[in-house]
């Protein structure tokens, strides 16, 4: 096994899991989870600790914010409250009146269920990531967070590593072209790599404990 084989496993070995499981989603491709997942992204997004984007992201499910309807018809108040409980009150007022309005716009646009926004996009990555965009509180970064977690059950996206996950593979001396990282985690899930390398662009103490490892 080379050097960067090595690197790569114990990377995964350690920080293998996805935002997606820590924030408590199962995902598979049905409305509820890949729903879940669009919130994440958006919590994630904000320039905030991630830790505490995962908490609210488990506050607003506990709050029974799990789905576009019941998000939309929560009230402001609502969504305010369940997103200071995760800790996320430094963007809270904005996030909920986005969060409600993101919702409205999956229920009015494409029946509450992301599967038909990612028909829409007909294969094309480039417009999957346009039309996450068109979410409130979605931007560049949120769209780029929800293709690189869901490219497990959206296989079309993949392998997706974005700018952030290139960030922690030159952090780690790893190449940074996706198809070479790919065939260096062998058959690792693309979106346990990619949220790996995305923990070792955030921390700098996950790459250099990945390095002392590797020898």
């Amino acid at each position: 096994m080379g050097r960067r084989e090595l690197v790569v496993r114990e990377l995964v070995g350690a920080h293998g899991r996805t935002y997606a499981e820590d924030a408590g989603i199962a995902l598979k491709d049905t409305p509820q989870p890949l729903y879940r997942l669009l919130v994440l992204s958006h919590l994630l997004s904000a320039r905030i600790r991630g830790s505490v984007a995962l908490a609210t992201a488990r506050a607003l499910y506990e709050a029974g914010l799990r789905d576009p309807r019941r998000m939309a018809q929560a009230t402001w108040q609502q969504r305010v409250d369940a997103l200071g409980r995760g800790g996320y009150r430094r963007y809270d007022e904005r996030t909920a009146t986005q969060l409600g309005d993101a919702a409205g716009l999956l229920s009015e646009r494409w029946g509450g269920d992301l599967r038909r926004l990612r028909r829409e996009a007909d294969g094309e990555v480039s417009e999957l990531r346009r039309l996450f965009q068109e979410f409130p509180g979605i931007g560049p970064a949120g769209a780029d967070i929800f293709l690189r977690e869901a490219q497990g059950v959206w296989p079309e996206a993949a392998p997706y590593l974005d700018t952030k996950a290139l960030q922690g593979a030159e952090r780690l001396d790893l190449p940074k072209d996706p198809e070479r990282l790919t065939e260096l985690a062998g058959d690792t899930d693309p979106a346990v790599l990619a949220a790996a390398l995305v923990r070792a662009a955030v921390d700098k103490g996950v790459a250099e404990d990945t390095l002392r490892r590797a020898g």
